[in-house]
């Protein structure tokens, strides 16, 4: 099946306020999909598995913009450290010093994003409200220059009830203003509440997310 990328992206774009980017969710899809969305003028792309991304990384345009998107595993991040432009779910304070040592080694500083977990399903990742205050009250994250924390992110719960979600993505967008006053009011680069997919961007960007992940709606059913 042909998937038509370049139209479908712009279908996308053309439902995204000013102020909200898209993280084009392009893993397990063929570099040729790539292609054709950054021939489309997408540089942003989200990619979830190490080795797949390594390979697109050798074989694409060195201007992408790489978001890790998935759940990264302590020991993989000295793979993704020299290249990767944000790690999205950051979900452990173990998973934050990592990625800080590896940057420090790189000489890099990595854009980070706090993963919450809000959604009620155990398959989620990611801090729940109260062990992210508790961690960030603590301060050992100030101690680490080579990462820097430019918001938050989450997964809604994959339910039909739209209620349910914007009330999930809402509580998030609460949060995300009592971290920004409490630790990064002068800040100007913690600004990103990334979340929203393909099934519920267009609930996210009423409940005030500025980054969106789409993958599906982009390039079509996945190839495993």
């Amino acid at each position: 099946m042909k998937v038509d990328v370049a139209k479908n992206l712009s279908k996308v774009l053309e439902q995204l306020p000013e102020g909200v980017s898209l993280v084009a969710v392009s893993k397990f899809h063929p570099k040729e999909y790539i292609e054709a969305a950054y021939q489309a003028g997408q540089r942003i792309f989200g990619e979830s598995h190490e080795q797949e991304l390594r390979v697109k990384v050798e074989e694409l345009p060195k201007d992408i913009l790489w978001h890790f998107i998935g759940h990264l595993q302590t020991n993989k991040v000295k793979y993704v450290a020299p290249y990767i432009s944000m790690i999205e779910a950051v979900d452990t304070l173990k998973l934050l010093k990592e990625i800080n040592k590896q940057a420090a080694k790189c000489g890099r500083v990595i854009d980070v994003l706090l993963e919450l977990h809000i959604a009620e399903e155990a398959t989620k990742y990611g801090f729940s409200i109260d062990d992210c205050r508790n961690m960030l009250k603590a301060g050992e994250w100030k101690q680490l220059t080579n990462v820097r924390i430019c918001g938050l992110m989450m997964m809604a719960s994959n339910v039909d009830d739209e209620n349910q979600i914007a009330a999930e993505m809402n509580q998030a967008a609460d949060f995300f203003d009592e971290v920004k006053r409490d630790y990064f009011a002068d800040a100007d680069y913690f600004r990103e509440r990334s979340w929203g997919m393909s099934q519920d961007y267009r609930v996210a960007v009423r409940c005030r997310s500025t980054m969106v992940r789409v993958g599906t709606y982009i390039f079509g059913p996945r190839v495993y």
